[in-house]
């Protein structure tokens, strides 16, 4: 198992969370199954920044970003240079810290579980 340490968000996560989960999954799958109602507007397609995170450590172990993934970043509110869209990063076998931006370029949220 691989742990996801998810630093507080205000709404999303006000205490931080630590989580468990399996090589291959995306991050943003991980956050959904464990109540951490991160956005994905695009239902997770690689078409849209909504699932915009920042992985703060674990990020070399990650597979880099694929050049459409890149092309959205460039969109997203906050960007930095360990951003990554959540969906399109799939957990490798390193602990991750992530830290989930405070906005979006969304702007109504959508409600997804």
């Amino acid at each position: 198992m691989t742990k996801l340490t998810v630093l507080p968000h205000s709404d999303l996560c006000p205490k931080g969370a630590v989580i468990e989960t399996t090589k291959g999954v995306s991050i943003c799958d991980a956050l959904l199954a464990n109540g951490i109602g991160i956005e994905h507007a695009c239902e997770k397609s690689c078409a849209c920044t909504t699932c915009h995170v920042v992985v703060r450590t674990g990020g070399e172990s990650l597979a880099e970003a694929t050049e459409e993934e890149e092309d959205m970043l460039d969109k997203a509110w906050g960007l930095e240079a360990q951003s990554r869209l959540s969906c399109q990063a799939l957990v490798a076998g390193a602990d991750l810290t992530i830290e989930i931006p405070k906005y979006t370029i969304n702007h109504a949220r959508e409600l997804h579980s």
